[in-house]
Formats: C-alpha cells, structure tokens, sequence
C-alpha cells in the first residue's frame, strides 16, 4: 500500500507552520501551537483518528489565537488533501456520534473535493484557558475549504463548553478514519463522475 503522508509548510506575516501527516499511523502526536487548550484538541483529533501528527506554529498569539488557528485548520486541510492523493479506494464519507458526560456532538463528512461546512455550537463560554471558543468554527471552515471536505458538525446539547469543543474534535478525527479508510471492495475512485 502506497504511504499516505505529506509535510506541509506555510508561512505568512503572521503564522510559521510546519506539519508532517501520516493518514495511516497510530496516533502520535507532537502538537505546539503556543495555545495550550486548542494543543490538546489537536492531540486528541490525532489519537482518535490515529493520524500520526507533528506540528509546530509560530504565531501572532500575542495579537490573539484567531490567525495561528485558522491558518493551522488551512495548514492541517492542505496536509489532508496532500496525503489522501486521488481518494482511490476510501469510503469517502464518514459519521460520528460522540458522547461526552452530558455533551452529544456528531461529525458527518464527505471528501468530495467541494467544500462546505455546517456548524452548530449552541451557547457557549467565550474563553476557555486561552482559547476563544468562536475560533473552533474558524478552524474547521479553513479545515473544509483546504481538504476538499464537506463538513457537518454538530453539538446536539450539552452545558460544560469544555465537553462541547472536545466532543467536536474527537468525533471529526473518527469521521475522518472512517471516511479515509480502504474499502476492499473499492479498487477505484468512490465516485460515479470517476473523480473527486
């Protein structure tokens, strides 16, 4: 089977970002992004998904997180997109329900190539630790947009925001495995057009 891996940089005026991938690891991760509550979504979307994930953003946080997480969710998109190459053989779609405590969150993907996303948070705290929680809709648009991903995610209830973001980034990382995972039965591209 042919690696599934890319090593993405980007750099801008604001953020310096590198990644390396592995679609098909086990969940290694090596996350610094200057903001320690969005490190522990990243590791956590990595360990469910068991994507193999390092990496390292120097960024504006001193401004506020808004350009570091965005650029990641564009960064990390584009790693994906390199990564999974012309989609031969994958599901393609992928879906999630995701409890935690009094929090039910559900992921539904589609790696079509046309990107969308639909998020659904409800209420929530306005900071958690250092993170702003507006930004998690900015990261998984720029997620969206750069992987070709149809995104769907949403917080069905729940009360503690902490649980609500959590339960979003695990549930994406068990969406995505089960979108990219090879369907035996799959030999060409998951598509009638022929091409994603």
């Amino acid at each position: 089977m042919m690696e599934r891996t890319s090593h993405i940089k980007r750099a801008t005026a604001e953020t310096s970002i590198e990644i390396l991938l592995s679609i098909d690891g086990t969940g290694k991760s090596n996350i610094r992004t200057g903001i320690g509550f969005f490190d522990h979504m990243l590791q956590l979307f990595a360990a469910h998904g068991q994507f193999d994930l390092e990496l390292v953003c120097n960024g504006d946080i001193e401004v506020d997180g808004h350009h570091s997480v965005e650029d990641i969710g564009i960064a990390i998109g584009q790693a994906f997109q390199e990564a999974m190459g012309d989609k031969r053989g994958i599901c393609r779609y992928g879906n999630f329900f995701l409890p935690m405590d009094e929090t039910l969150a559900h992921v539904a993907l589609d790696l079509s190539g046309r990107p969308f996303l639909v998020y659904e948070s409800g209420e929530m705290a306005p900071m958690i630790g250092g993170y702003d929680t507006e930004l998690t809709e900015e990261f998984l648009r720029a997620f969206a947009v750069h992987a070709g991903a149809n995104l769907h995610a949403r917080i069905l209830y729940g009360k503690n925001s902490h649980h609500k973001v959590e339960a979003v980034f695990k549930a994406l990382g068990h969406a995505l495995r089960i979108a990219l995972t090879k369907d035996p039965r799959m030999q060409g591209i998951p598509s009638t057009k022929g091409v994603l």
